[in-house]
Formats: C-alpha cells, structure tokens, sequence
C-alpha cells in the first residue's frame, strides 16, 4: 500500500515524497482514511510508529477549506511536553509545506506576548500543552468555540504528569459537535474511561501490543552494585560502537548527577529534564540531533515524543518502575527497519521490576558480566522498607530494641553488676492489704450536716475576704485594684476579658481627641 491509496490530495502527496516516506506504517494506513471520514478514533500504538503523521496528513487534507478568525482556531492538538508539541509543530511544516495553513505553538518558556501576536491573526492549527492554553484562555486571549478537530496525543503520558483535569476543563470548553482523536502508548482501564468521556462512537485502532518490543533491538542485563552502575556504563560505552544513545533516569536530580559525572569523564554528553528553562532545553536537543553530542541523559517525561531515527544505543541506567516505560525507552532505537542495542543496569534489588518487565515482553533479558566490576544475582524476594528505606523489621515477632545499646536479646556482659533483687512474676506478688480505718475519725454518717457546722472564727466572711490569694496560696491577679485603679481614670471599660473584641457602648476617655472649633 502506498500514500495514494489513503485519499490523500496530490498536494500532499508530494510533500509526503519529499520528505523521504514512501509507504504509510499500519497506525497510518489504518487511521488516515478513518480521519478523513470525520469519524472519531481511539488510536493506539507503541512509540515510533508513526502516531504524528496519522493524524496530521487528514487533519491537514480537512482544513485545506475553510478560513481562521481572530482568537478562534479550528484546530486543537494538545501534547504533554514542550517537546512533544514542537515536534508535532515541525510535521506540520514538513507536511503542510504546499498549503496556506497558519499554525500557533502555546508552550511555557516562550514568549507569550509572540504567542498572543499570532493569536489575533488567527490559525488554523493550534498545538499547546494544558498549562499555558488555559493561562492563554483565563487571560482572554483564546477562544475555542470553533474548534472542529480535538486530537489528544500521549494521553496515557498526560495521565501519569496529571494534566487529566486540566484536559477535562479544555474539553468542556470546546463545542459538543466536533472530531476527537484519542491516541495513546498503551489503553489501560483509566485511558479507556477517559475515551469514553471524550469520544463518541471511535474507530478502535490498535497496532502492535504495546509490551511487544522490536525484534530489530538487541537486548542485555548487567547486575551490578548501586556502587558500580556509573562505572558499568562508562565501561559498555567506551567498548560499545555508540554513535548516539539515549540515557533513561527514573529521577530528575538523577538526570544531572549522571551528566555531571560523564562530563568529568570527558564524554560529550548533554542533559534533558523538566527543571530546566525552555532555551536550554532547545539547545540540549539541537547538539543531540545534530551530532555534536552523542548522548543524551534524560528522564522518561522529557524524553517522550523526541524523534530522532538513527539512534544506535539505548541505556537504563536505572530499571523504570513502570514495566510499560521500558518498551518505549528501548523503542527509541531499531527504528525503520535498522538495528540497534538497549542496555540495562540493575542492582539486586531491583528483582521484581526485571521479572515484571520481563513478563511483559514475553521473554529474558539476557545477562552480561562487565570486565571489572562484580557481577550479581537478582534479589527476586520484595522487600518491605521502613523509614529512611531501611528494611523493615521480619515477620518473626523480633523487634529491634528502641534504644542505640545492643539488642534486648543479647546476654549482659559478666562484669556488670546483677540487680539487687529480681522482682517475682505478676501472678505470683501478694497483693496489698486494705490500710485500717483511723479511729479518731467518727463514721461519715455520725457527722453532723455542712449547715449545722459552726462558722470558724478564725476566718473572714466572703464579702470581706481578699482576692490576693488562691487555695493553694498562689497570687491572682489584682482584679479589685485594677478596677479601682482605672475607674480613676475614667476608663473602667478596660475591665473587660482579654479576649473580648470591643469595648461596649462607651467610648474610653484616652481614644477621644479634643476638636476646637474656631467661630
């Protein structure tokens, strides 16, 4: 099958010549003429297979007709990076080259007074990540009541940044009457109920498992300690033919650890990782693409959409938690039929994440021994981690003693000395006697009534008694002073408890101020 036969206009047909694509993938072949008949489509497809174009070259056949108005385009592609989002930006230039389409790119760390600028002379295609469209759309500057096309690309990456909610308030702004393309890496219970809220009877297109890996990529394990890992990879690139290689992290601060190190090991190397300013960002990846360094210390995020087809080493400096995420990082490599090489460093600990990945791809990663470094065997047991990733205690019923002595269970050392006298066993003390009534003390009974008491001489009546002290001949506070000593002042109103708000009806005397009026 060839281009023409999806429906394509000759305009497009050549610029699709000129970029060098003769035949369309399966996602392509499949989804094109889907898109082209208006229809919804939940597009599913592994990375690297051309999910862009799919929805690009129909997206470009449609609006070939019509006009933009100011503010309002007639398009919507929302993306999960910046990254991302400029890529699908540059295949609309590639592709849409012989047709008078105005597009806008709305992404953080740009110019937004250049964004608004184009904005107010209207586009056909709009291509944003979440963020800095709703900031656009709050800021008045954006409206999206003639968007006919909504496509939603990487939906299961948006899921996993959170950016669901905001994609839920852009889709609720749009008008209920229009196409919506869905694509996704992989279609999990929670991408599939988000389809069902944003489609509307969708052409299901699946191609490729999404746990299957190429077999054009060559896969290996090194077991090592977390020690070794840097040493390890140093090791497999200098041995290793690497023309140019993608370094996966599970962590940012990871990402620029790493680059710091192969720097000072004289590597040309450059980082990519959501912390840093969209200008680096682009420079970072302008030396990736083109050669002036080979590799390329990244985080899954940062990575995901960066398209680049001759990449000769892939290398898991850390074993992705997510099973799923190493298929699309060794994906990067293999691409359009040639070969290509994906490395894995783990550490024995990381067992479960190796059978879980190993699972999914239906096969065993095979192992490798690095000159010079040790190498180990996976720890396939999970272990619990208390606080400060310290094992947690075993499920024997032994408990670590709380104190920084030895354990409770060690035996005492000879020389200490031994108590004075053990007690003896809770059930075996004898328990106390009851304490004998006081005999100069009549029965509660015999006594006579608080009211027949005779008053003590000795004591003052309460009218005349001082509040100097309480029973316990503790001091109170001088309350009667305090009275008298601010009714002499003509302000009593200070009497009042602390926590009161106010001072009632009455002005004090002191927050008056004396006007003379001058006749």
């Amino acid at each position: 099958m060839s281009f023409s036969d999806l429906g394509l206009s000759p305009e497009l047909l050549h610029a699709v010549e000129a970029a060098g694509y003769t035949e369309p993938t399966p996602i392509q072949a499949q989804a094109i003429p889907v898109v082209l008949m208006g229809r919804d489509v939940l597009g599913c497809a592994q990375t690297g297979t051309g999910k862009t174009a799919g929805f690009t070259l129909p997206m470009i056949e449609i609006l070939a007709a019509g006009r933009a108005k100011a503010r309002m385009p007639r398009s919507l592609i929302l993306a999960p990076t910046r990254e991302l989002a400029a890529q699908v930006a540059e295949n609309f230039d590639k592709y849409g080259k012989n047709h008078k389409l105005t597009k806008a790119l709305i992404i953080g760390g740009e110019s937004m007074s250049d964004q608004i600028s184009l904005l107010d002379r209207g586009v056909d295609v709009l291509i944003a990540t979440p963020g800095r469209l709703l900031d656009m759309f709050e800021r008045g500057r954006i409206l999206l009541t003639d968007v006919k096309i909504l496509v939603i690309d990487e939906a299961d990456r948006m899921l996993d940044m959170g950016f669901i909610p905001d994609v839920e308030r852009i889709v609720g702004l749009l008008p209920k009457i229009r196409q919506t393309l869905f694509f996704s890496a992989t279609l999990g219970p929670e991408i599939r109920k988000l389809a069902d809220a944003f489609l509307m009877n969708p052409k299901e297109i699946t191609v490729a498992a999404p746990s299957s890996a190429a077999t054009t990529i060559e896969q290996f394990l090194a077991v090592v300690e977390e020690i070794d890992k840097r040493e390890t990879l140093r090791h497999i690139i200098r041995v290793e033919d690497v023309k140019n290689a993608f370094i996966f992290c599970n962590r940012k601060r990871d990402v620029d650890v790493l680059f710091k190190s192969l720097k000072r090991h004289h590597f040309d190397v450059v980082q990519l990782h959501g912390d840093m300013a969209q200008p680096a960002r682009m420079e970072a990846l302008g030396k990736f693409k083109s050669g002036e360094a080979r590799l390329l210390v990244c985080s899954d995020v940062a990575a995901r959409g960066i398209d680049i087809k001759a990449v000769s080493h892939v290398f898991n400096f850390d074993v992705p938690i997510h099973s799923e995420d190493y298929v699309h990082r060794i994906g990067r490599t293999g691409r359009a039929g040639q070969t290509g090489r994906a490395y894995t460093i783990a550490t024995p600990d990381d067992g479960r994440f190796v059978a879980s990945i190993e699972k999914l791809i239906g096969t065993e990663i095979p192992r490798i021994a690095v000159e010079g470094v040790p190498a180990l065997a996976l720890d396939m047991e999970p272990k619990r981690r208390g606080r400060g990733g310290k094992p947690a205690a075993k499920s024997s019923g032994e408990r670590p003693a709380r104190g920084r002595g030895r354990d409770r269970t060690e035996e005492a050392p000879a020389d200490e000395a031994a108590p004075a006298e053990a007690k003896p066993p809770r059930e075996e003390r004898t328990p106390r006697e009851p304490k004998p009534p006081r005999e100069d003390r009549a029965p509660r009974e015999a006594r006579a009534p608080r009211e027949d008491r005779a008053p003590r001489e000795d004591r003052a009546p309460r009218e005349d008694r001082g509040r100097g002290k309480d029973r316990k001949g503790r001091e109170r506070g001088d309350r009667g002073g305090r009275r008298e000593r601010f009714d002499s002042m003509g302000i009593g109103e200070m009497t009042h408890r602390d926590d009161a708000v106010g001072f009632g009806d009455h002005m004090p005397d002191f927050m008056l101020r004396t006007v003379t009026v001058k006749s």
